[in-house]
């Protein structure tokens, strides 16, 4: 099993990297197109603004080869808003992979922004490696729009999409690298089989 960290420059890379280490993967960190394409799971982390990630994207000529991946591709936090189609961080055009929109969190005193801690799980299906009311870490500004890509959400005064999916794209809004147990079965599942 070869596993690409697709690499924008862009935030998480190290923990997640550590994260797949313990389960014992064979791992390359790569913007070489090729080398994306020929990995058996591709990775897509981020933390940071969307903008800055996009260009980047571009940048490296990174855009249509993302969009053209057949094998499970899982998108983490910031990699995650990059599937969908526009980011209000930075007006930022994204991928395209999922229909629909990122917008800024609106903070109230009982729910500051950035999003940041512990949440529980709501679950609107079979997720492999997860059951309903496990708590995961989040660290966002920027959620995704509810829809029917939508497999588990957590509650932040308003309903925050957790983990989308669409094809063999899947995305993680929490950072199951620092989610303990819960984020290691997920990895685990996004591994062995989607």
């Amino acid at each position: 099993m070869k596993l690409a960290i697709v690499d924008v420059g862009c935030g998480n890379i190290g923990s997640v990297s550590i994260a797949f280490e313990r389960l014992g993967l064979e791992m390359i960190t790569t913007a070489d197109p090729e080398a994306i394409a020929s990995a058996d799971r591709v990775v897509l982390p981020g933390v940071g603004a969307a903008g800055y990630a996009m260009r980047r994207i571009d940048e490296l000529g990174l855009r249509e080869p993302i969009k053209a991946l057949k094998q499970p591709v899982l998108g983490i936090c910031l990699g995650m808003q990059l599937l969908f189609d526009r980011s209000d961080e930075e007006g930022a055009d994204c991928l395209g992979i999922i229909p629909g929109e990122v917008r800024r969190l609106e903070p109230t005193r009982e729910r500051p922004v950035p999003h940041m801690g512990w949440s529980k799980l709501s679950l609107h299906g079979d997720v492999p490696g997860l059951t309903d009311g496990d708590y995961v870490y989040f660290a966002h500004s920027y959620a995704c729009d509810p829809g029917p890509h939508v497999l588990a959400s957590a509650d932040y005064g308003r309903e925050i999409p957790a983990i989308v999916a669409r094809g063999n794209f899947l995305g993680a809004q929490f950072h199951p690298e620092r989610s303990g147990p819960a984020g290691t079965r997920f990895l685990e599942k996004f591994v062995t089989g989607l």
